[in-house]
């Protein structure tokens, strides 16, 4: 019952987290990994899956209530996401993601370094494209974005609001609320390849939902509340905490 209360406080906060600037997996995965050691990876990525999409739903709902959402960018987005995430799946299982693993903390580091130089990056909403052009932009990046996060995952949810601040001139309160639009395509897409194969725990997944729901809406109210340079400062904390975590799991799989 230890175990299980302190995965439910995981979840609680990688719900808040996410709902803000993404990462969540940060905090959710290594707690069931190491409460569940035994348990078939498959089995606890599928699960994790399953209380995210919850939580990454229920976000998306709030914000999509409380700021304007560009769904001509997320739709295409999202849509492209889906496809390739379940290709993304697929393909892990024949190929190993460890060039991916020993690449991630460089591309993290970049950036980090890119948004702290660039101070107003995200300060103000001006998108940059429209028509064809925002939708040829959105499909890319959801392809690409999706295809990551079914391949291997970790700081899908801070790819996508970076990319959507960098790319599309959204402020970082609009990109977060996109970017939730996206990561439950991508979560639904892995959530059935998992879901297929058998590699799901309904019960601890259906618990960690339920947190996963109440730290999510804390996260969207913190993030609604104090806006885009709120976002923005999260957004760093949370990716120099993935560089850490991702240079360790890289350095680790390389045998150094």
């Amino acid at each position: 019952m230890i175990d299980f209360a302190w995965l439910g406080v995981a979840a609680f906060a990688a719900g808040l987290v996410d709902a803000v600037v993404g990462g969540g997996g940060l905090i959710q995965i290594p707690a069931i990994f190491s409460v569940l050691p035994k348990e078939v990876p498959a089995t606890l990525l599928g699960t994790n899956k399953f209380a995210s999409i919850f939580g990454t739903s229920a976000a998306a709902v709030n914000y999509a209530r409380r700021v304007r959402v560009a769904w001509s960018t997320a739709a295409p987005a999202a849509l492209a996401a889906f496809a390739l995430s379940f290709a993304g799946a697929w393909t892990v299982t024949r190929v190993p993601a460890d060039f991916v693993r020993t690449l991630l903390p460089i591309i993290l580091v970049a950036v980090a370094v890119y948004t702290f130089k660039k101070k107003d990056l995200g300060a103000v909403h001006a998108p940059v494209h429209s028509g064809l052009a925002e939708r040829y932009w959105a499909i890319g990046i959801g392809a690409a974005i999706g295809f990551y996060d079914g391949f291997f995952g970790p700081g899908t949810g801070s790819f996508l609001i970076f990319l959507f601040v960098r790319f599309f001139g959204f402020d970082f309160l609009s990109a977060s609320a996109a970017a939730k639009i996206v990561n439950v395509a991508c979560n639904f897409s892995a959530l059935l390849w998992f879901g297929y194969s058998g590699h799901l725990l309904w019960q601890l997944g259906l618990m960690m939902a339920g947190c996963q729901i109440a730290g999510s809406l804390v996260g969207t109210r913190l993030a609604l509340k104090h806006g885009s340079g709120f976002v923005r400062k999260l957004f760093l904390f949370v990716v120099s905490g993935l560089i850490l975590k991702t240079a360790y799991d890289a350095f680790r799989t390389i045998g150094w």
